[in-house]
């Protein structure tokens, strides 16, 4: 119980951090990404807050043998860059810079009803099925399972 309660009220406020920092709303964020005409600079201080964020607790979490609320650490398998990485990463930018909004500020901003956000959220949702499907058919590469354990991920 005490897991699910840390996990509600951690979402809660990741919640309340994008949407005072202006992350939902998606012209805030066209206006960032606007270089070339009425470019706004002040998500840049968001995500540096973020980063500050990760960066502190990512050091601590670091000196722990296994996190609060579970057993171990969920740790990427790699840390190779190839082409499925490189091309989720433009997919997502260009998604970001056409629609505005990226995942985390998209659920967040669900709530309000915004018919743009609601089709966006679907677009998402779609796209995920889609790619489960094509690695179920076997079409697409299978992503491997997390490494769990520190020991694994180390040795």
């Amino acid at each position: 119980m005490r897991r699910h309660i840390l996990a509600f009220v951690s979402g809660a406020l990741f919640t309340l951090g994008l949407a005072v920092g202006g992350m939902t709303e998606p012209r805030k964020v066209q206006a960032f990404l606007d270089f070339t005409g009425d470019w706004d600079p002040s998500l840049a201080f968001v995500m540096l807050g973020a980063v500050a964020v990760y960066a502190l607790c990512h050091q601590l979490s670091t000196r722990r043998a296994a996190p609060w609320h579970s057993g171990e650490f969920s740790l990427p398998a790699s840390r190779r860059i190839d082409a499925r990485l490189v091309a989720g990463a433009a997919l997502f930018g260009v998604g970001w810079g056409l629609a505005g909004l990226c995942p985390g500020p998209a659920w967040s901003a669900l709530g309000t009803g915004n018919p743009t956000i609601v089709v966006f959220v679907a677009a998402m949702l779609g796209g995920m099925l889609l790619v489960r499907a094509a690695e179920a058919s076997g079409s697409a590469p299978v992503r491997r399972a997390p490494i769990t354990s520190a020991a694994a991920r180390d040795g």
